[in-house]
């Protein structure tokens, strides 16, 4: 299974704790529901997670939560906005596209490097996203975490062309 796989890729104690928790939340199912995640399981973690709705029927993803060290990064809430409002428009495309491969395969996302650049930071470690779902049609969020640690001082604008090494794992 592809879960073995991506669970030996991540580095981070923390994000490998989130994934375990996402692994046993899902059982036999092919994807853990929202309902199915404990947040005490993953308490210690809850400033670096992140989670999404997706709408198939308007291909939109809309917040669900983040934790305090996301929020700090966007400088607001994600909860019950737009994708779209929260990433600036010249990485949205690229930014909605990465989450919706992880819907649509579903597949397992983890990415290391420059994991974000925002409101003029830059933070590098590492990040996982899996899916999730709720209803029977299949998957309809996601639940993501990123572990980071902020750039200082910025590195000039022509060295963040390679922001994210991307690793991609496919669900059995």
């Amino acid at each position: 299974m592809a879960f073995h796989e991506f669970l030996e890729r991540i580095s981070s104690p923390a994000l490998r704790q989130v994934a375990e928790h996402w692994q046993l939340a899902r059982g036999t199912r092919a994807l853990p529901a929202w309902s199915d995640l404990r947040p005490s399981a993953m308490s210690a973690h809850l400033p670096i997670i992140w989670s999404w709705r997706y709408d198939p029927d308007a291909d939109t993803f809309t917040g669900r939560l983040a934790g305090d060290a996301i929020e700090a990064v966007f400088g607001r809430t994600i909860r019950n906005a737009p994708m779209r409002e929260v990433f600036p428009p010249d990485r949205y495309e690229a930014i909605f596209r990465r989450h919706k491969r992880v819907i649509m395969g579903p597949a397992l996302f983890r990415g290391s490097g420059f994991v974000f650049r925002h409101l003029q930071q830059m933070g590098t470690g590492e990040r996982i996203i899996m899916p999730l779902s709720d209803r029977r049609a299949g998957p309809d969020g996601l639940l993501g975490a990123t572990a980071y640690t902020i750039v200082e001082p910025l590195p000039a604008t022509r060295l963040m062309s390679a922001l994210e090494h991307e690793e991609w794992f496919a669900l059995d």
